[in-house]
C-alpha cells in the first residue's frame, strides 16, 4: 500500500474518530511462535500509533525479534466501525513516563482527584521509565459496513451481483 493511500484511509472522519479512542488490540507473534492479541492503550500523533509498556513486559522480547504487528481499533455498536492497521514496531526505552501514556488515558472517566491519584500511582510504579512502542502504519483499512466492507464480504456481494445479472 502506498503512503498516500494509507494517509487517505487514516484521514477519513470515521478513522479519525477511531484513532481518538483509548484502546486498541495489538497483535504480534510471541517468543514461543504463537499469536497474541492484547488490549493496550494507545495515542495517535498524526503519523504514528504510540503505545507504552513496562520495561519488563514479555512482549518487548518478542517485538525485538519480530517487529511486525497488526492493530485493530473498533466500536461496540451496530454497524461497527473497524480500523485495521499493520506496521513495524520500534521500541524506544525512555526515562520517566511518556506523555503519550498519560494522553492515551485522558478519556477514561475519572474525577480530577482520581486523576491525581492515578498519575501518582503511575509515576511510582514506572519509576525507572517505560518503553514506547511506536508503529508507523504500512497498511490500513477502514470497515464501516456502509461505504466499506471486509474483502471477503465484498467478494460475496460481487458474486451475488454477477448471479443476479446472469
Amino acid at each position: 500500500m502506498e503512503p498516500n493511500e494509507i494517509t487517505e484511509v487514516l484521514n477519513r472522519p470515521a478513522s479519525q474518530k477511531l484513532l481518538a479512542r483509548d484502546v486498541a488490540r495489538l497483535a504480534y507473534v510471541a517468543k514461543d511462535g504463537t499469536p497474541r492479541a492484547i488490549p493496550i492503550a494507545f495515542a495517535w500523533n498524526g503519523s504514528e500509533i504510540v503505545m507504552c509498556t513496562s520495561k519488563n513486559a514479555p512482549k518487548l522480547r518478542a517485538l525485538s525479534e519480530n517487529p511486525m504487528v497488526a492493530l485493530t481499533v473498533d466500536t461496540e455498536v451496530h454497524p461497527p466501525e473497524i480500523l485495521l492497521i499493520r506496521g513495524r514496531a520500534e521500541l524506544d526505552f525512555v526515562d520517566g513516563i511518556p506523555e503519550e501514556y498519560l494522553q492515551a488515558n485522558t478519556t477514561y472517566q475519572m474525577t480530577p482527584e482520581q486523576r491525581v491519584e492515578w498519575e501518582a500511582e503511575v509515576r511510582s510504579l514506572y519509576h525507572d521509565g517505560m518503553v514506547r512502542i511506536v508503529v508507523t502504519p504500512t497498511w490500513a483499512k477502514l470497515i464501516d459496513f456502509e461505504t466499506t466492507l471486509p474483502s471477503a464480504v465484498e467478494e460475496l456481494v460481487r458474486r451475488r451481483e454477477e448471479r443476479r445479472g446472469a
